[in-house]
């Protein structure tokens, strides 16, 4: 029989007819099984006294020009002393071992997440510090790699991607975490050394200085006015940076505050202790005005629990505000505050501290308004909650954020600032 030819391939593939193999010659042949959806191209050769047979290809994949070309090379390397089936074979075993390495691979995502619930979760007072580190910052910049493909470069990579966003301290938790993180790795033997030992804060954000920023009553009344100016700022960003100004809460502590935690006709908030900083629970007393803001709200948000719902689909699997939602915003705000000082949503809180020691308020009282520890033997022995007080003390704050919010002057004078000292 003759040399195979495209005409005859076609018309037995047309016919359906089926072979188990017609030689083309020098070596090559072509089978069309009834289990064959196109036929397929064999090669045949003697290595070591002893018939061998290899799949070349199919007719699909390779035409019969190719496929001649193919056995012309096989043949080649045959005279050269070389077993191209098990090469094959080989070659085949090696691409498997490689895809199950790669669904077995230990991914930094994988690390960090069984880190998160072995070292953090459970053991942390916030462990929801560390989840946001792991969800913004680890895991979009090294998450799919491959902890033993983590070099230190990659750590470089991402520190400097953090400052250049405008975020230092972030930057520094991030290295702090990541160093920690990759010390667990060594500690399991999942990888050999930590990419991010090599690091140290100057390399990240650099020394933390305490910030000192708070804003002036001149810098409250063109914040407010901004707030009403500001393009595309929201009427739930506005109450939410009133009520962090009048309240003292910390940023999170309200945005993922939820509605049962109100008593709204009493006027109190029922902070959690799994909420705060300290661990322990706070009753937040609540001026009329932080009462009207927050009705205001629940209208806005209902039906959701949240007093301040997740807003985009992308956040939607945290049920509020994302962390950098009000950031984001206040950003709309100092746009229209030219020539007034860069300040952050945590100076609010210092601004608020700052302006309830102007009004003469007394510092503990002040202190336990921002929900802060009494330092000292003092605050060993003295269990007083001060709810009395600093609900007058945020009533006084009320009346003077109401006041510059309105352009009016706010003239009361300031209370004493002696105290009586309690056993």
């Amino acid at each position: 029989m003759g040399k195979l030819t495209d005409m005859q391939i076609r018309a037995w593939i047309k016919a359906g007819e089926r072979f188990e193999g017609r030689a083309d010659g020098d070596g090559l042949w072509l089978r069309f099984r009834e289990a064959d959806t196109v036929p397929v191209w064999r090669f045949r050769y003697r290595f070591a006294g002893k018939q061998r047979t290899m799949q070349v290809g199919s007719y699909a994949e390779l035409s019969l020009a190719k496929a001649r070309e193919a056995a012309k090379e096989l043949t080649a390397r045959v005279a050269l002393g070389y077993d191209v089936a098990a090469e094959k074979q080989e070659r085949k075993a090696k691409a498997v071992a490689k895809i199950e390495a790669e669904k077995a691979a230990l991914h930094v995502i994988d690390l960090a997440n069984e880190y998160y619930e072995r070292m953090i979760l459970g053991r942390w007072k916030h462990p929801d510090i560390v989840r946001r580190r792991i969800d913004k910052d680890i895991g979009p910049h090294l998450g799919k790699m491959k902890v033993e493909d983590v070099k230190p470069r990659h750590i470089d990579d991402m520190l400097r991607d953090i400052v250049k966003r405008g975020a230092p301290t972030i930057a520094n938790d991030v290295l702090r975490w990541t160093r920690r993180m990759f010390d667990y790795a060594i500690k399991r033997h999942m990888v050999e050394y930590n990419p991010a030992s090599a690091f140290d804060l100057g390399d990240a954000g650099g020394t933390e200085k305490a910030r000192k920023r708070a804003l002036s009553r001149e810098e409250l009344v063109k914040l407010f006015e901004a707030m009403r100016m500001a393009k595309g700022f929201s009427v739930e960003n506005d109450l939410t940076i009133r009520l962090l100004l009048l309240l003292c809460v910390r940023k999170m502590e309200l945005c993922a505050a939820r509605w049962e935690e109100f008593d709204l006709d009493e006027a109190v908030w029922h902070l959690p202790g799994e909420r705060t900083k300290t661990g322990e629970p706070i009753d937040i007393p609540l001026p009329s005005l932080a009462v009207c803001w927050l009705r205001e709200l629940r209208r806005l948000s209902e039906p959701s629990a949240w007093v301040l719902p997740a807003r985009k689909m992308e956040h939607r699997m945290v049920p509020h505000i994302h962390e950098g939602t009000i950031g984001t915003a206040l950003g709309k705000v100092k746009h229209e505050m030219p020539g007034v000082e860069n300040f952050t949503v945590h100076d609010l809180r210092r601004t608020a501290r700052t302006q309830l020691a102007e009004l003469g308020i007394d510092p503990v009282v002040a202190e336990r308004c921002l929900n802060h520890k009494i330092k000292g033997v003092e605050g060993i022995y003295n269990r007083h909650d001060y709810f009395t007080e600093r609900r007058d003390a945020l009533n006084r704050l009320a009346a003077l954020l109401d006041a510059l919010d309105k352009g009016e002057p706010y003239n009361v004078t300031p209370i004493s600032k002696g105290r009586k000292k309690t056993a």
